[in-house]
């Protein structure tokens, strides 16, 4: 949850949580607490107005830093209409659903989902993160060769994954190589309306009392 928070745009909410995510990181092992605890120090001491512009920059501008999973094996290609499907059925199959404006594919939400589950619905939110295992790997990677301040986060979300089995490590070369699918079709929003309103909790930005939680 404290990953799904901090990566998110770097408003007045993040800042806000900050104290929430400090007060929740001791628990954790010492090498995700560590990047989680450096990112809020940075947050503390950051021109929040070259922080933010520098956000825009690497995560809508760099295709190979897109925080949208499904992005990395389908593209701009119409195979992403079905691969979202395929992440807003795996909520409602866990009894949520996605609020707000971001797809369903968008990193913050799935760890947050990640990190509400609790049963078997954490089994459907371990497998949506392990079949985009490589794209979270290519997003590592990417952010480490520009030196992003966002890296450690990331970084810190591979650390509480399984190891890369040897498929999933080539195809993560072969993406980090290549790049995502680039043959352009357009999204229209309207695709996700038949998977509007569901009656289970709604998956958003988490709220610093989630993250304590």
């Amino acid at each position: 949850m404290a990953a799904s928070v901090l990566l998110a745009y770097p408003d007045d909410d993040v800042l806000a949580a900050t104290a929430a995510v400090r007060a929740a990181t001791p628990g954790l092992p010492a090498a995700v607490r560590e990047r989680l605890d450096a990112f809020c120090d940075l947050l503390g001491a950051a021109d929040l107005g070259d922080l933010r512009a520098r956000y825009v920059a690497t995560f809508d501008l760099k295709r190979k830093c897109s925080m949208y999973l499904s992005y990395y094996a389908a593209g701009d290609t119409r195979r992403r209409g079905t691969a979202l499907v395929a992440f807003v059925e795996a909520y409602r199959a866990a009894g949520w659903e996605v609020t707000g404006s971001e797809l369903p594919d968008y990193l913050p939400t799935v760890l947050e989902f990640s990190a509400r589950a609790t049963g078997d619905d954490a089994a459907i939110a371990a497998g949506l993160l392990a079949a985009h295992r490589d794209g979270i790997e290519v997003l590592r990677t990417a952010l480490e060769s520009v030196a992003s301040p966002w890296t450690g986060l990331v970084e810190a979300v591979c650390l509480t994954l399984p190891p890369l089995d040897e498929r999933t490590q080539q195809r993560y070369v072969e993406l980090v190589t290549a790049g995502p699918p680039a043959e352009l079709v357009g999204m229209e929003p309207v695709a996700l309306e038949p998977y509007g309103p569901a009656p289970g909790p709604a998956l958003g930005r988490g709220t610093p009392r989630e993250v304590a939680r």
